[in-house]
């Protein structure tokens, strides 16, 4: 009965890792770059490269500043939006919106992007999607509704989550192959890196797997809050009181409040710094201010915040000040899978297990299609089914760093007047995505694996020469003046063309031994 069940869970572990595992390829890749999205979108900003480092100290000034530039260029829109800088954003943005028209549910929104010492426009201010495009592809999916994708995305986790819980149940040996790696040995080598990859990093995935179900947990699970409340209209009005609109009275706004509001955020916030500033009917006299706190490095994943009255600077309402039990434990989980409390070290934690889980998924992948290949016999051709397998094995894994330097080439050589210049980055992303998948599907041989490695080599090492010759930073500028993301970014592209010419040496140098009857009899029967 125990070697049947055994046999069961490898089914089991084999199947719905297989099934989906091209998509969660897809997700953890993306997830995993989304873990430096604020740093992506600086590298895909020049304008932003040489403001200086923003001290918290300056946010009531630059607050003041801000607002006085809203009364002079949209003293009668219906909402005023400030973004602070951090240390990971060093721009202010401004955004308003018109009042809408008869007949629109919106009106028209406008935003820029702002020097927050001086308050002067940022020149040449391109329009990008940056790291956020990462961050909304790993769980928006793209050319889909969003719903539609967040549902595909939940019945791919939750294959994660039966494949990783079954792939615990039949590893006999998960510590002792937590240190062992056989090079050179065929499939056997293939199956040690599957076991490194997944035991090296295993909390991570299970912690990443389940928390990415719990933010979609009330599309998944809608019944307790159907029980609790009448509507999803009342729920999101409890959980988000804020988004409530407040009527406008009528009555002009004779003086804005904010000196008073903002006196009161700092006595009262812990001395947390602004992250977002909201002004809400800023005209009327029924207007409301409302400051979000930096949550900074709290494991929380709504931020405090505070709601006042624009005329007199009362305090009207609080938000996530103080939490329930049940709202400390759904915000934690959000908050560690997002990641967004994590400093440097953790955030490169964050990163290279999430590069070990795509690691995990791309051996697996690779893994069952050499085996199944390995068992045919001296005249027999591939099936569809492994034919398949293998052209999006190597159209996926060596299609999505590909596609990803072609964006960042997109974002870098694309003219700036050009229209919708954003959705082209993304354009060039899946149109070289779908160019990889295409050639796979006609040859997915070893020279093939060659040839993408030798691409993706070729691309991500000149991506810092293109990068050099399009802005006035390099390599060298940036480690002499301190500018460690964007140094990063280069040297991370460097590293990768190494790895893929290390990769294309390998290839071009092996061989694929020849399987006599008696060797292929032995691995059936220790397989």
């Amino acid at each position: 009965m125990r070697e049947s069940f055994f046999r069961s869970m490898t089914w089991l572990h084999t199947w719905v890792g297989l099934l989906v595992c091209w998509l969660l390829f897809l997700i953890f890749f993306a997830g995993t770059a989304s873990f430096f999205r604020h740093e992506i979108s600086l590298w895909a900003q020049p304008a932003t490269h040489h403001l200086p480092h923003y001290e918290s100290a300056q946010q009531n000034e630059t607050v003041k500043k801000s607002i006085e530039r809203f009364q002079e260029i949209a003293p009668n829109a219906e909402s005023w939006r400030i973004e602070m800088p951090t240390e990971r954003r060093p721009s202010l943005l401004l955004m308003y919106s018109e009042k809408p028209a008869e007949g629109e549910r919106r009106g028209k929104r406008h935003s820029e992007y702002l020097d927050p010492v001086t308050l002067e426009a940022l020149p040449e201010f391109r329009e990008t999607k940056g790291g956020n495009f990462f961050y909304r592809l790993h769980f928006d999916l793209h050319y889909m509704s969003a719903i539609t994708a967040r549902w595909i995305v939940c019945f791919a986790t939750l294959f994660m989550l039966i494949a990783l819980i079954s792939g615990v149940v039949i590893h006999k040996r998960i510590f002792k192959d937590l240190f062992q790696f056989r090079n050179g040995k065929g499939l056997r080598s293939w199956l040690d890196a599957h076991n490194v990859s997944s035991v090296v990093a295993l909390p991570f995935h299970i912690m990443i797997t389940y928390t990415g179900l719990v933010t979609l947990i009330f599309m998944l699970l809608p019944q307790p809050a159907e029980q609790r409340f009448e509507d999803t209209k009342t729920l999101r009005a409890e959980r988000y009181p804020f988004l409530a609109e407040i009527p406008e009275t009528g009555q002009p706004l004779t003086d804005l409040a904010l000196n008073k509001a903002l006196d009161h955020y700092f006595t009262n916030s812990g001395d947390a710094p602004l992250r977002r500033i909201v002004i809400s009917s800023p005209g009327d006299s029924g207007a409301t201010i409302k400051l979000y706190a930096n949550a900074q490095r709290a494991v929380q994943d709504d931020p405090p915040s505070w709601m006042y009255s624009a005329a007199s600077g009362e305090l009207l309402k609080t938000h996530n000040v103080t939490l329930s039990g049940a709202e400390n434990l759904y915000g934690g989980m959000i908050a560690l899978h997002t990641g967004r409390l994590a400093e440097p070290l953790l955030r490169w934690l964050y990163f290279i297990a999430g590069l070990a889980g795509c690691a995990m998924i791309a051996t697996g992948a690779v893994m069952w299609a050499k085996r199944l290949r390995q068992k045919l016999k001296g005249g027999d051709k591939p099936g569809v089914g492994l034919r398949l397998v293998e052209s999006l094995n190597l159209g996926t894994i060596m299609g999505l760093p590909a596609a990803t330097a072609m964006f960042f080439y997109a974002n870098r050589l694309l003219p700036m007047e050009l229209s919708s210049r954003a959705d082209k980055e993304v354009l060039a992303f899946f149109v070289t995505w779908g160019v990889f998948t295409l050639a796979a599907l006609f040859k997915s041989n070893r020279l093939a694996w060659l040839l993408s490695a030798k691409v993706n080599a070729i691309v991500w090492g000149l991506l810092p020469v293109v990068n050099m010759l399009t802005t006035e930073g390099n390599l060298v500028s940036y480690f002499i003046n301190g500018q460690w993301v964007l140094f990063g970014f280069d040297a991370i592209a460097i590293g990768i063309a190494i790895g893929f010419l290390v990769q294309a040496k390998k290839l071009g140098s092996t061989k694929a031994a020849p399987t006599t009857p008696r060797r292929q009899a032995k691995r059936e029967v220790t397989a």
